[in-house]
Order: structure tokens, then C-alpha cells, then sequence
């Protein structure tokens, strides 16, 4: 689990000292989050259950007494105290708690997944807090880009080389920029909450996260075999083995049961007679036996463990073609990301180069402001796609570390 942890952060690149570390946030987020919290008690639980189940039948108490009383040799028959114990075959307690135990190791990696899966969702979560904060940067550059522009074309307007028109026109990208800021402002609070959430804080606990996240010179290793030690898959072999114990249980309880009682029969003395054993009480040791002879419930039971065991198997290769088109589509889909940023930062270049020579143009006393337009949502766009294909790239990875680490 740490080291998931270390390979996400070792991906981060910080550039301010009072960043929040993403680490912090996820060890907060695994001490907090409610559902790590339902799943370690639903563990307990099953655990509290061997307890339970390491008992022995009820003990039988009874006590009769005689209207009637019944007359022997040795005098009437008062009252009657019985007491009875039923003992399960051989191994039938040991057979249960290990059911149990098996049971309970399967909900383990209920947490185990639990843990994982919140990793990756904050993780995720602030990934696109930081491609939100990013695009808002970047329009904030670009509003100020087009101000200068604007006090360029107010000049030229003076000058008669420019119409009102291309201000007006400025201005309005300019409005729509101020727009985009806006929005992504509402989405960044919306996205920050989402993100409380997952540490179990309030909503408008202030996210604090990176300025800026760097593409990695290359990408980490990863390990495919891994996939199939996946907490996803092991459940399964968990489960399992928790009906092969299932089915060892119900051998030893379909054999006898085995009691062991007592008897004590009050008698009262004869007074008509005198001998040694007049008024001598009975006492009765016994042991019976419960034999399941025309119960077909056990049979039932082993071919339900059967199935059981074969539908097991079909979702755990069912689940491991799902983890494998995921890890698949993850790979292919970061390799993607770094392409399309290779593609952009090129772009990006030549449009910065564009600029250069219209600004140069302006110099020499020509400019077109609808080149300018052009040149500056053409240089929006290769900035956002960047830092897209760099939120792309991390989420990726969180996915490859989920199911490889």
C-alpha cells in the first residue's frame, strides 16, 4: 500500500514549499473515509463470529414430577432431574471456526480494495483540481495577452491603422475568456468538494495543490504479473477456499452426534418395611446417539459447494478479462497523453513563434488583429490540450498503479 503511495508521489513535481502533499491527503483520507471505516468494522465483525461459533450445543435441563407417584420395590418414585449434553462429531468446532476464519480472511480484502480504490479516487480527484487550476492560469495569461493586444490596436486606431471594430472584437474574447475562468471557477469548487468528501471533511475545506506538474522523462516500470495478485482476484481465491472449508464442515455435521445425560429419580422409603435399599434414589448414567439417516440436506449441501466453487471460478476470470482490458486500455491510453503533449508543447512553440513575427509586423506598422485572434485561440488551445494530456497522463498512471502495485 506505501509503496503505491511513494510511486504516485514520486510522479509529482512541486513548485511551491506550502503545497500539500498528496500523500498527506491519502493518509488522511484512509484514517477518515467511512466506507474504510464500515468494511474494517464488517472484518471485526466476522472475526467476533469464531467466538460464536466455537460453542457446544445447548445443555438440557428437565425436572419431572410424579402426580402419580409410581410404586417400586424400593419405594414410591417423588420427582425427576434430568440433565443432557450433546457433543458434535470429532473436528465439527474446529471444522466451523476454520469456515469461519476463511469467511473472514475473504472480507479482508473487502478493506484491502476499499483502500485502494480511495487511493486512486483522491488521487484522480486531484488531478483534476490541478488541470482546473491550471486552465484558469492560463486564461488569466491569456486575458492579460489580450489587453496588451487591445492597447496595441488603440494605438494603431490613433494612427489609422486599425478600426474600432478590432477592439470591440478584443474585448468580446477577452469577455469569453473571463467566461471560461468563471465556469472552471464553479467546476474547481464542485471538484473540491468531491475531493472533502473523500477525506471526510467539510465542503469548503480550501484544497491546496500544485502549481504546475511536469511529463515525466519516462514512464515507471510495470510489472503485468502483478495483475494477477490483485486484492480484486485474491477475494475470489478467498472465497474459494471458504467453501472448501464450507464443504469439510458439512462432512463432520453430517456424521452423529454423540450425548451424554444423567438421570435422578427421587424415591421416598416404605414404612411398612425395612431392608438396605429402602428409599435408595436412582441414578441413571446414558448416551444416545443422533444419527442423520434420512436427512438428504448434506448431500444437497456438497453439490451446492460444487457450483459454488464453479461459479467462483467463472467471476474471478471474468473479473481478471475486465482488470486486463482495463490495464490495457490505461497503458495504451497514457502512451496516448504523452503523444498528444509532444504534439501540443510542438505546436505551442510554433504559435509563440507566430506571435513573435506578428508583433514584429506591428513594428513595421502592418498588423491584422484577426490574425491575432487566430494566433492566440489557436495558442489557448494548445495550452489547454497540454494540460490536458497532462491530467490524462497522471489518471493513467493512478489506474496502472491500482492494478499492477
Amino acid at each position: 500500500m506505501k509503496r503505491m503511495i511513494y510511486t504516485l508521489i514520486g510522479l509529482l513535481t512541486f513548485s511551491v514549499s506550502n503545497a500539500q502533499e498528496l500523500e498527506t491527503f491519502m493518509d488522511e483520507g484512509l484514517k477518515n473515509n467511512p466506507e474504510i471505516q464500515k468494511f474494517e468494522l464488517q472484518y471485526n465483525i466476522a472475526l467476533e463470529k469464531v467466538n460464536e461459533v466455537n460453542t457446544l450445543p445447548n445443555s438440557e435441563f428437565s425436572v419431572g414430577y410424579f402426580v402419580s407417584e409410581p410404586e417400586t420395590r424400593t419405594g414410591p418414585q417423588r420427582f425427576k432431574l434430568s440433565v443432557k449434553q450433546m457433543m458434535p462429531w470429532f473436528g465439527t468446532i474446529t471444522s466451523r471456526e476454520n469456515y469461519v476464519s476463511a469467511l473472514a480472511d475473504a472480507k479482508y480484502e473487502d478493506i484491502v480494495i476499499a483502500k485502494r480504490k480511495l487511493m486512486a479516487s483522491i488521487s484522480q480527484s486531484y488531478y483534476n483540481l490541478y488541470a482546473n487550476k491550471a486552465k484558469q492560469m492560463v486564461l488569466i495569461e491569456n486575458i492579460k495577452l489580450l489587453e496588451t493586444y487591445e492597447t496595441l490596436a488603440l494605438t494603431s486606431v490613433e494612427v489609422g491603422k486599425a478600426s474600432a471594430v478590432d477592439i470591440l472584437q478584443l474585448q468580446m474574447r477577452q469577455n469569453e475568456m473571463q467566461q471560461l475562468k468563471d465556469v472552471l471557477s464553479q467546476q474547481f469548487l464542485a471538484e473540491q468538494t468531491n475531493f472533502n468528501k473523500l477525506l471526510n471533511r467539510k465542503n469548503d475545506t480550501a484544497v491546496s495543490v500544485v502549481d504546475r506538474l511536469m511529463m515525466p522523462s519516462e514512464d515507471f516500470e510495470i510489472t503485468t504479473k502483478n495483475l494477477a495478485l490483485h486484492p480484486e482476484l485474491l477475494k475470489y481465491d478467498k472465497l474459494f477456499q471458504s467453501i472448501e472449508q464450507s464443504e469439510l464442515l458439512n462432512q463432520k455435521e453430517s456424521s452423529p452426534m454423540i450425548g451424554f445425560g444423567l438421570d435422578y429419580i427421587n424415591v421416598s422409603e416404605r414404612p411398612d418395611m425395612n431392608f438396605s435399599d429402602n428409599g435408595k434414589d436412582i441414578v441413571m448414567p446414558m448416551v444416545s446417539v443422533s444419527i442423520p439417516i434420512f436427512n438428504k440436506k448434506y448431500k444437497s449441501q456438497t453439490k451446492q459447494n460444487k457450483l459454488q466453487q464453479q461459479e467462483i471460478t467463472a467471476q474471478k476470470q471474468e473479473r481478471l478479462n475486465t482488470l486486463e482490458t482495463l490495464l490495457s486500455k490505461a497503458i495504451n491510453e497514457r502512451i496516448s497523453a504523452r503523444i498528444s503533449y509532444k504534439t501540443q508543447t510542438k505546436n505551442l512553440k510554433q504559435a509563440k513563434d507566430a506571435e513573435d513575427i506578428l508583433i514584429k509586423s506591428y513594428e513595421t506598422g502592418t498588423i491584422d488583429f484577426n490574425d491575432v485572434l487566430d494566433i492566440q485561440e489557436l495558442q489557448l488551445k494548445f495550452q489547454m490540450n497540454q494540460i490536458e494530456s497532462i491530467k490524462t497522463y497522471y489518471v493513467q498512471s493512478t489506474i496502472i498503479n491500482y492494478l499492477t502495485q
